[in-house]
C-alpha cells in the first residue's frame, strides 16, 4: 500500500461514492472536552464505506477475471459494495451471507442483481462456503478485508479526512477483519507520522487484540456481538502487519455502550448508524485526552427495522427514560387512581399497567400493580420512585417488556 496507490484509489472511488463531509458534533465535543467530528460513511449510496474497497478492487481485475463471475462472503456491507460494483461493470456476482444478516442488507444486495446465498452463523462460516463455490465454479473471490487492494480502497477515507481537516489529531476506526483499519491507518501515517490512529472493536469479537497479542491471526471460539458487521472470528493475515505497525491503540467496547450511543446519535444528529458504525462513537468516552481534534468514522447505517426497534427500546431503558416498577396495594376503590395521581404530579407518563389480583391469597391485604412509564432520564426516574415510596408504597424495579404495543 503506497501513497501512489492510495491516490489512485481515492480518484477511482469518486466514481461510486457520495461526498461524506465531516460533521462536527457539538454534543460529543462538550461531553469529551475535545473537538469531535464524524465521518458519516453511513450516508453512502450502499449505506456503508465498503463500496470503496470493493469498487477499487474490481477495477484492478482483468477482463478475464471479471468474466468468470465474482463471489464474496459478507455480513452485508461488503456484499452491497461488490454487488453494486459488479452491476456497474456488467458482471455476475454471488454473495454468501450469514443467516443472521439483517434483512435490509440481504434485500439491498439482491436489489443490485446479485445472487445471495445464506450460509453459516458468522462471516467465517460464509467465507468458507464462498471459497468452496469459487473453486467449484471458477469464480473470482473478492475478499472483504484480507486483500491489499481492498484495504487501499478503504484507505481513501483517510485521504478525504486530511483534505478536509489537515490538523486532525486522532482518527477512530472500527475493526472487524482489519481491512478498513489497515488502509486508514497506513495512509494516515504516510500523510502524518505523528497522528494517532485508534482501532475499536466489540468485546464479544475482539479478534484483532487476540491476534496482536499472539503476533499472528488466531481464531476466536465465537464472535457474539450486536455489531454484526464486525463479528469476525479471525482477522486477515495480510491486514495484521499494517495494523500492528500503524495503529497506536485498540479499544474494546461493550454492546451496552453501543445501545445508548445509538440513541444519542439519533437524537442529537438525526443519523441512523448501525451498531458496528457506533463502535468509534462509544470509544470516545474511553479516551483520556482533551482539546484534541478527533474524527470518528461511522462505517455504516444498514439496520433492519426489528433490530432498530430493539436497540431504541433498550437504549431508552438504559437511559432511564423507560422503566417499570411494581407496587403492592390494597384491593379497594381509589388506590389505582392514587398511584396514577402521584405519577402525574411528578410528570411521569404511564405507558402500561398490569393489575394482578392473584399475587396474594388475601386480596384485601395486597394486589400487585406493575407500572411501565416514561421519564426524562435517570434523575427524573429516581424522583418518581421516591414519590411513590414517600406515599407509603414500596416500589420494586422490574425489567420492562413489550414497551410499545
Amino acid at each position: 500500500m503506497t501513497l501512489d496507490k492510495f491516490e489512485e484509489a481515492s480518484e477511482k472511488v469518486k466514481e461510486v461514492t457520495f461526498p461524506t463531509n465531516l460533521v462536527f458534533s457539538e454534543y460529543y465535543s462538550n461531553l469529551t472536552n475535545n473537538k469531535v467530528y464524524f465521518k458519516p460513511e453511513n450516508l453512502q449510496n450502499t449505506g456503508a464505506y465498503k463500496v470503496r474497497g470493493a469498487y477499487y478492487k474490481i477495477s484492478t481485475l482483468t477482463d478475464e477475471q471479471r468474466k468468470k463471475g465474482l463471489i464474496t462472503a459478507s455480513a452485508g456491507n461488503h456484499a452491497q459494495g461488490v454487488a453494486n460494483a459488479a452491476k456497474i461493470y456488467g458482471v455476475s456476482a454471488t454473495i454468501v451471507m450469514p443467516t443472521t444478516t439483517p434483512l435490509i442488507k440481504v434485500n439491498r444486495t439482491k436489489s443490485y442483481g446479485a445472487n445471495v446465498i445464506l450460509y453459516g452463523n458468522v462471516y467465517d462460516d460464509s467465507e468458507k462456503k464462498a471459497r468452496e463455490l469459487a473453486k467449484e465454479n471458477g469464480y473470482t473471490f473478492v475478499h472483504p478485508f484480507n486483500d491489499l487492494d481492498v484495504c487501499t480502497g478503504q484507505g481513501s477515507i483517510a485521504m478525504e479526512i486530511f483534505k478536509e481537516l489537515p490538523t486532525v489529531d486522532i482518527i477512530l476506526v472500527p475493526i472487524g477483519g482489519g481491512g478498513l483499519c489497515a488502509g486508514v491507518s497506513t495512509l494516515a501515517k504516510l500523510l502524518n507520522p505523528n497522528i494517532k490512529v485508534i482501532g475499536v472493536e466489540p468485546k464479544g469479537a475482539a479478534s484483532m487484540q487476540a491476534a496482536i497479542k499472539e503476533g499472528k491471526p488466531v481464531t476466536l471460539d465465537s464472535a457474539v456481538t450486536i455489531a454484526d458487521g464486525t463479528a469476525v472470528k479471525t482477522v486477515g493475515d495480510k491486514c495484521l502487519p499494517y495494523v500492528m505497525k500503524n495503529v497506536d491503540e485498540i479499544i474494546t467496547v461493550d454492546d451496552s455502550e453501543l445501545i445508548v450511543n445509538f440513541l444519542d446519535v439519533m437524537e442529537n444528529h438525526k443519523m441512523l448508524v448501525e451498531n458496528s458504525g457506533l463502535l468509534t462513537v462509544a470509544a470516545l468516552s474511553h479516551l483520556k485526552c482533551e482539546n484534541k481534534r478527533i474524527v470518528s468514522i461511522l462505517s455504516g447505517g444498514n439496520m433492519d427495522i426489528i433490530t432498530l426497534s430493539s436497540v431504541v427500546q433498550h437504549g431508552l431503558i438504559a437511559r432511564g427514560r423507560i422503566f417499570t416498577v411494581s407496587v403492592e396495594l390494597p384491593d379497594r376503590p381509589g388506590e389505582l387512581l392514587n398511584v396514577a395521581d402521584i405519577i402525574a404530579k411528578m410528570n411521569g407518563n404511564i405507558i402500561k399497567l398490569e393489575h394482578n389480583q392473584f399475587v396474594s391469597i388475601n386480596r384485601n391485604a395486597a394486589v400487585e400493580l406493575k407500572i411501565t412509564m416514561e421519564a426524562f432520564g435517570e434523575s427524573h426516574k429516581k424522583q418518581i420512585v421516591k414519590a411513590l415510596k414517600d406515599a407509603g408504597y414500596d416500589p420494586k424495579s422490574e425489567t420492562p417488556t413489550a414497551i410499545y404495543q
